[in-house]
């Protein structure tokens, strides 16, 4: 291709926002000249590029977004920890199908037990698979909310975050809060309901979840609202951490024997 012609098609692709193309299609077309591909297979080489470099860019766009803690990996995770029925229910929980049903996800557990871990890594595998994601402690939340709420914004703030596939909301009931605090997020978890996902991680079962929403009436309709369409998730295990810890203990005592 003549410089003049080169000049031409670089400003087309700058027009169009094609830059991995004009950045990777001439190395492409060498390619393609060594594997005597058809001008039909070289474009679809060049566009498959462009797409991925699209896609890699918007999941990392998600990733920033989400706040999700990204050094919990589903790599790193030790699924053969948990217990069948739950290992069972991963690769539901990965394909995502639980989105499109407006299920949500809770996942309960001592501490430990891998609950945080588990819902970061699905969150992330989830945004890999082009949903949109956020990821917030509940402590955080209530206060995003309640803040949200003084300033005249919750209604903003909920419609913004509907925008999201799934809200992981970690640790409810970890840290207690005032009445104020959980009726924001009841608002919120009242929006929510067949709406879209939220993923929830506990260490209280529903039976103490009273603790938590501090009337009654209010926790049985927020159990209510969370619990109709729903997988749960019991990670009924001893603590990693503490598994570690032990672990660390005991090697060099055997290295002493």
């Amino acid at each position: 291709m003549d410089k003049r012609k080169q000049t031409e098609l670089n400003g087309h692709l700058e027009a169009l926002c094609l830059m991995t193309a004009r950045r990777r299609y001439a190395d492409i077309a060498e390619n393609a000249r060594k594997e005597s591909l058809s001008h039909e297979q070289y474009l679809l080489c060049v566009v498959e590029e462009e797409a991925q470099a699209r896609k890699d860019r918007r999941i990392e766009r998600q990733l920033q977004y989400s706040h999700l803690p990204l050094e919990k990996t589903m790599d790193i995770f030790d699924l053969n920890r948990l217990p069948l029925a739950v290992r069972q229910k991963i690769p539901v929980l990965l394909d995502g199908g639980f989105i499109n049903h407006r299920e949500n996800v809770l996942i309960f557990g001592n501490p430990g037990s891998g609950k945080t871990h588990l819902a970061c890594a699905l969150g992330q595998e989830l945004i890999r698979r082009d949903k949109r994601v956020y990821f917030t402690t509940c402590a955080l939340f209530l206060q995003e909310l309640l803040a949200a709420k003084r300033a005249l914004k919750l209604p903003h703030l909920i419609k913004k975050l509907n925008r999201c596939h799934v809200i992981i909301i970690d640790d409810i009931g970890y840290v207690q809060q005032d009445k104020e605090e959980m009726e924001v997020l009841f608002t919120l978890l009242a929006e929510r309901y067949e709406r879209g996902s939220v993923m929830i991680t506990s260490n209280l079962p529903f039976s103490k979840w009273e603790k938590i929403f501090k009337d009654p009436m209010m926790t049985a309709a927020a159990i209510d609202r969370v619990v109709h369409h729903s997988i749960i998730l019991e990670l009924n295990i001893p603590s990693y951490r503490v598994a570690q810890a032990k672990k660390k203990k005991t090697e060099p005592e055997k290295s002493r024997v």
